[in-house]
């Protein structure tokens, strides 16, 4: 099996390229690749690689993810979210390929509490959602073998995250203020892309399972909840934190350009029995990166 993926060198593009390479032959581009066009901006350069490298299967984990910038990017972002993904679309249709991508909770307007399922319907708040429900309606549009995993919170070792910014702050800053009233489940980049290489070995046998899934962690939390156990497991390993005051604050107290949903949580029962595999609770894969983050 021949696999193109795009985006090799984010967060969860990282990951993918160990996690895909169990089920074939990968060519793995991004943004600034010469020999074959990575740059989900030049449309016709990035449909003119898919026609080079005619794989069997297409993983877009390529994205404008800027939140704020997006706000007064949207032309950026709608090349990079919609019109890009439009043509990965296409040209997978072409080939009779499987388009893999990844969307976002942000495509719903976090109202009330409950857990958010795949059917329900979306109202994004900002232009980073809009784009990236754009991005997820051209392709049912076009190419009905596809799989689109909605997930929230995402986080890796590698880069930048806020297990990272928070242990920073941790160790120069005596108080912090972190929002407590915005609830989701940070999810590995690890986990996202082990769950992709699991779905994408299903569907080769089964095509039925082509559709729209929620892809997170178990369980929900807070951004403030969230650093306080990093701060624990942090401590645990012996860590000096600075830190003696930890406030929790709400979402208008911490105003940015975009608008935040208050409800990122989204129910992943569907993704769990279609594919049969129990998505482990947040707080396993946070407590793994926070040790790796810490050993380096």
């Amino acid at each position: 099996m021949k696999i193109l993926l795009v985006g090799k060198n984010g967060q969860v593009g990282w990951e993918l390229q160990r996690s895909l390479s169990t089920l074939g032959d990968v060519i793995a581009v991004d943004f600034f690749d010469k020999e074959l066009c990575g740059d989900l901006t030049n449309l016709e350069g990035i449909a003119q690689t898919v026609r080079s490298v005619k794989p069997d299967v297409i993983v877009n984990a390529a994205a404008h993810t800027a939140v704020d910038k997006a706000e007064t990017e949207r032309e950026l972002s709608e090349l990079l979210n919609e019109k890009g993904v439009a043509v990965l679309a296409m040209e997978s249709a072409k080939l009779g390929a499987l388009l893999v991508h990844y969307s976002t909770d942000y495509v719903f307007n976090g109202e009330g509490e409950d857990y958010r399922c795949e059917e329900d319907i979306p109202a994004p708040l900002n232009v980073y959602g809009e784009t990236k429900l754009a991005g997820e309606q051209a392709i049912i549009r076009s190419n009905p073998r596809h799989l689109i995993f909605r997930t929230s919170w995402v986080f890796a070792t590698r880069g930048n995250n806020f297990a990272k910014t928070m242990l920073r702050l941790a160790r120069d800053k005596d108080t912090l203020s972190i929002i407590n009233d915005q609830y989701g489940a940070p999810t590995s980049a690890e986990l996202l892309a082990d769950c992709t290489a699991i779905a994408i070995r299903q569907e080769r046998v089964n095509r039925d399972v082509a559709g729209v899934y929620h892809l997170v962690a178990s369980g929900e939390t807070t951004w403030f909840d969230y650093a306080n156990y990093v701060f624990m497991v942090a401590k645990s390993q012996g860590e000096k934190l600075v830190v003696q005051n930890v406030n929790g604050i709400p979402t208008s107290d911490y105003p940015t350009p975009a608008k935040r949903p208050l409800n990122s949580r989204l129910s992943n029962q569907k993704f769990q029995q279609t594919f049969a595999v129990t998505l482990p609770h947040w707080k396993k894969n946070v407590e793994r990166a926070v040790v790796e983050i810490l050993g380096k």
